[in-house]
């Protein structure tokens, strides 16, 4: 790089910072009218209305897109939500590039878990309220910051007036949280797949490329119900349940000292879980359950297939039951249900991945950590478009629990990131 070329990089790194800092508070203001709209999964069309105002404000091309069941059930990756698609759509702002260069996408999603219990919290789950360094409420780190991110590290290069050599996209997608068929698959579907993908989740200034396969199951055991007086007639299905849990805790521990992945461990600290998560039997104190239903969550790590999985958690549960008359003549019955999605792992060596490392690093000034995660997300749908694809957002606390929030200081630094992503990608 000549000295002229390089004087130049450096100087167009700091107007974008300089921009960045003095319009910080637009960018927070926007963070916190976003947070203040209850767009729990299935009700996300206030905030998408919201989104589409502000990708007019930047003249990018608009396209709405309604999922069509028929089209997105079809593919492998796709996960029922169970949540009709009518009148829920993806919003897709498009900023053309002024040359042949490579295209990027920008992708977040609107969708927010329901903050109950409210007594859970210490304030106001929707009040987007600024204490010091962080901004508070439902979804501000999951993943509304990092929408915004997107948003505004566009707008600063379009205000600087830069001439962007390729196409970006920005996604504003729903139901990430229930699985992403409706959301990100479906805009992927409809065409909409550019040179390389980003999402902004809040994985702490970390880039993660790789995720778990993360099936759901469900396991259904009969009892004989009968009068609590006269208990010994009956057969209670939680005592038979009790059986299954303990073989599925056992399994579970031993898989967590035994099934390592490293980037899993840098990301999540355990590379898998197995999750119990919801149990139901009985609706009397008096009767004898003739019912329990057990739901729970299994991951797992590239390398290993679904097939494998479901083979695995089918046969703890039938040999834990093995010798018991009652269970012998009325076994389990497992169903399978949910989400249902194979491992995603990105080749680090990519050079879609390459270079970001190095813009980040350059920007922030420190090492990025390359990380995997336990839990999954939309990048994953990359893999089957014969794109690349990377998560990269803030650092966030609390998410999916009371009082999340995020950093305001590191929501900064994203957007730096992408805005000097953006040139460098598109000219690479």
């Amino acid at each position: 790089m000549t000295q002229e070329v390089n004087k130049g990089v450096i100087a167009l790194k700091e107007k974008i910072r300089l921009y960045i800092e003095e319009n910080k508070e637009e960018l927070f203001k926007t963070i916190q009218d976003v947070v203040r709209i209850k767009s729990v999964v299935g009700n996300e069309q206030e905030m998408q209305l919201y989104m589409k105002k502000k990708y007019e404000e930047l003249n990018l091309i608009l396209h709405e897109i309604e999922p069509k069941y028929e089209k997105v059930s079809a593919h492998e990756a796709f996960i029922d939500s169970g949540i009709p698609f009518e009148n829920r759509k993806n919003i897709i702002g498009i900023h053309k590039g002024v040359s042949n260069g490579k295209s990027l996408t920008i992708h977040g999603h609107v969708d927010v878990v329901s903050p109950e219990p409210y007594s859970n919290w210490t304030m106001d789950p929707w009040s987007g309220d600024i204490i010091g360094n962080k901004l508070y409420g439902r979804g501000s780190a999951d993943m509304k910051a990092g929408l915004i991110s997107n948003w505004f590290a566009l707008k600063t290069l379009i205000d600087l007036g830069y001439p962007i050599a390729g196409d970006v996209q920005l996604h504003s997608v729903i139901e990430e949280e229930a699985g992403g068929g409706g959301g990100a698959l479906a805009c992927l579907e409809e065409g909409f797949v550019t040179d390389g993908y980003i999402s902004t989740e809040p994985h702490n200034l970390n880039m993660t490329i790789s995720h778990g396969g993360i099936m759901y199951f469900r396991v259904y055991v009969k009892g004989r119900t009968a009068h609590a007086g006269l208990a010994h007639e009956g057969i209670n299905a939680i005592s038979k349940m009790m059986k299954i849990l303990s073989a599925l805790d056992e399994l579970s521990e031993w898989r967590a000292k035994n099934v390592k992945f490293d980037l899993f461990e840098k990301g999540s600290g355990q590379s898998v879980h197995l999750n119990l998560g919801v149990l139901k039997a009985g609706d009397w104190v008096s009767t004898v359950p003739g019912e329990a239903i057990l739901e729970g969550r299994i991951g797992f790590i590239p390398g290993e297939t679904r097939e494998e999985i479901k083979q695995l958690v089918q046969d703890t549960i039938m040999k834990s039951v093995l010798g018991d008359e009652w269970m012998d003549k009325n076994p389990p019955v497992i169903e399978w249900f949910g989400w249902s999605t194979e491992p995603w792992y990105q080749d680090p060596e990519n050079p879609f991945v390459k270079l970001f490392i190095e813009n980040a690093e350059d920007v922030m000034g420190h090492k990025v950590i390359m990380v995997g995660r336990a839990g999954g997300n939309d990048a994953r749908f990359t893999q089957y478009y014969g794109n690349q694809g990377l998560c990269f957002g803030p650092i966030g606390e609390n998410m999916h629990g009371p009082d999340e929030c995020v950093h305001l200081d590191s929501v900064v630094e994203v957007t730096n990131v992408l805005a000097n992503y953006i040139i460098k990608w598109s000219e690479s």
